[in-house]
């Protein structure tokens, strides 16, 4: 796919439709191709400043697409008007009832065992004809060869044509970057998306959604954890993004 898009702080983030990005992925699934989609957020785009390493790993994706709305409002003023925010647990959703229509089948990568064991059956039951070809909950602890090496083996054993990642950010985006070219299928990584759709995390109401305060909701749900995420990240957020527009206006 020939990228389209603008450079968000140290990210360059797709512009693209739902049915673009959705799509996108459908055919690369449909070929077994390697690739990888990084769902990125303020924290992601931020952290591309402060971490290099990072930073290539986003650069390098088939796709980067634009999670939060500070993220999507950032394309538009860009040069996007249209652009939409495409986040990974809506993307997760809406792939899953594609995929349960085409008998195409899905990995699950990440997550608890306990998550695991309430999202499938939700899954399922949500989407009749969904075919789950396996799962892995990961130690939190990096991984040995042998044991990577049996992940690789079974999730490419699986058949499926899509991995949904849920190991939190940066580490889901480095693990997917590490595996392009050893795991035959469309890598996605959507964070909290396995907790969401399990119900162990209540997810904020649309409105909330809808108004680009999702964030507000996590931060008061788990403000011991995530105070920093939020308030430092958002306030480092809206510094370097009046700057680029200041200096893009400036050219």
């Amino acid at each position: 796919m020939q990228r389209n898009g603008a450079r968000v702080l140290g990210a360059f983030i797709d512009a693209l439709t739902w049915e673009q990005a959705l799509g996108t992925m459908n055919q690369w699934a449909s070929a077994r191709d390697s690739r990888y989609v990084c769902i990125t957020n303020v924290h992601s785009v931020v952290s591309t400043t402060q971490d290099d390493a990072f930073a290539r790993v986003v650069d390098a994706a088939d796709m980067a697409t634009p999670d939060g709305a500070p993220v999507a409002w950032m394309l538009r003023k860009l040069g996007y008007p249209n652009q939409q925010r495409i986040n990974g647990p809506d993307l997760m959703w809406r792939y899953c009832g594609q995929a349960a229509k085409r008998d195409e089948s899905i990995f699950l990568y990440g997550g608890s065992e306990e998550t695991l064991a309430i999202l499938q059956p939700r899954l399922l039951a949500a989407f009749p004809g969904l075919r789950i070809a396996g799962s892995i909950s990961p130690p939190f602890r990096a991984l040995t060869t042998a044991e990577d090496a049996a992940d690789v083996a079974c999730i490419n054993a699986s058949g499926a044509g899509t991995i949904w990642v849920s190991l939190g950010c940066p580490k889901q985006e480095k693990w997917m970057a590490a595996h392009r070219g050893s795991v035959n299928a469309v890598m996605i990584g959507v964070g909290a998306a396995f907790d969401y759709h399990a119900g162990t995390i209540k997810r904020a109401p649309l409105w909330m959604q809808r108004n680009g305060l999702e964030w507000l909701h996590r931060l008061s749900s788990e403000p011991g954890r995530l105070w920093k995420r939020y308030l430092v990240t958002n306030t480092l957020f809206v510094l370097g993004a009046a700057k680029q527009l200041i200096f893009s206006r400036a050219e």
